[in-house]
């Protein structure tokens, strides 16, 4: 099982959608946000906004959010980890080309990085359900 413990700052990222059910605008349509987290700190590195209807970032889009997270590091990660369960094809495809290495995990394993910002970001933003 993977812990932040096990990183150190910069070694590994995680790109992992934020949102839990679509974030709705009455202008452009539906979006999904997608975000880049640095595995050690669980700090998040930053996000994208996509639509709904394409299944993950373009390249472009998924570079440009890898950019915006080195600016804070300073340097790209030794290692991305993504969840099997996403579709990540682009992103896997653009992250190799960046010479960072790609691990697929179970979702599960992700949660305890990822599951406090989710739950953040459902409070802010996602309509109660009842």
């Amino acid at each position: 099982m993977l812990h932040p413990q096990q990183f150190e700052v910069n070694e590994a990222w995680i790109a992992f959608r934020l949102n839990g059910t679509p974030v709705r605008t009455e202008r452009d349509g539906d979006f999904n946000c997608i975000a880049l987290m640095d595995a050690a700190s669980c700090f998040l590195l930053g996000s994208q906004f996509i639509p709904v209807a394409a299944s993950e970032p373009t390249r472009a889009q998924f570079r440009r959010l890898l950019k915006d997270a080195q600016r804070h590091k300073q340097q790209l990660p030794d290692t991305l980890f993504i969840a099997r369960e996403d579709v990540a094809d682009l992103m896997t495809r653009e992250a190799t080309h960046q010479n960072i290495d790609v691990v697929r995990v179970p979702e599960s394993e992700l949660l305890v990085f990822i599951g406090e910002a989710r739950q953040a970001f459902a409070e802010r933003f996602e309509p109660a359900r009842s």
